[in-house]
């Protein structure tokens, strides 16, 4: 059986900040709140979930765009293997069949390749028994999180005094 555990480093960045991320973030009463692992064994973030009413696009199915933005965050986790900030350049998702509300769900994402600052990426959503129902293909760029959004962690810790 594969070992999972949870995502190392990512708790104390978001104390330090707190995370407010539609995808992930604890905080974010009207987000999805994802909660990832990593498979060891396989070197894969998964997360299982399932989807409420208020996602809706098609009848008892999940709107496109939140489809998509389930598959980047799942890409998104990989940078965790790295310990490094990556943000999506380019994104491509494969609408295979509708995704169900409210029934078990899995996404996994995992790493293609590296090339310098581009790491490609890929994710699957399934059903409980499977069945890919979704997927993508992504590139991210790293990039210096202090230096890209300094401005904006200076404000929040003026805010706080």
């Amino acid at each position: 059986m594969p070992r999972h555990k949870p995502v190392h480093g990512h708790q104390v960045k978001q104390r330090q900040f707190g995370n407010k991320c539609f995808g992930c973030g604890p905080q974010n009463e009207t987000g999805l709140r994802l909660k990832f692992v990593l498979d060891e064994e396989r070197q894969r973030f998964v997360c299982r979930f399932r989807l409420q009413g208020r996602f809706v696009g098609p009848p008892a199915h999940a709107h496109g765009g939140i489809i998509a933005t389930i598959l980047d965050e799942a890409m998104g986790k990989v940078n965790k293997l790295h310990n490094i900030v990556c943000l999506t350049s380019t994104m491509e998702v494969t609408y295979l069949k509708p995704v169900p509300l409210f029934k078990p769900l899995i996404v996994e994402g995992w790493e293609q390749r590296v090339r310098g600052r581009e790491h490609y990426r890929a994710a699957e959503i399934r059903s409980s028994d499977g069945e890919v129902l979704a997927s993508s293909k992504g590139k991210f760029i790293e990039i210096d999180p202090h230096r890209m959004f300094a401005k904006y962690l200076k404000k929040k810790h003026s805010d706080a005094t």
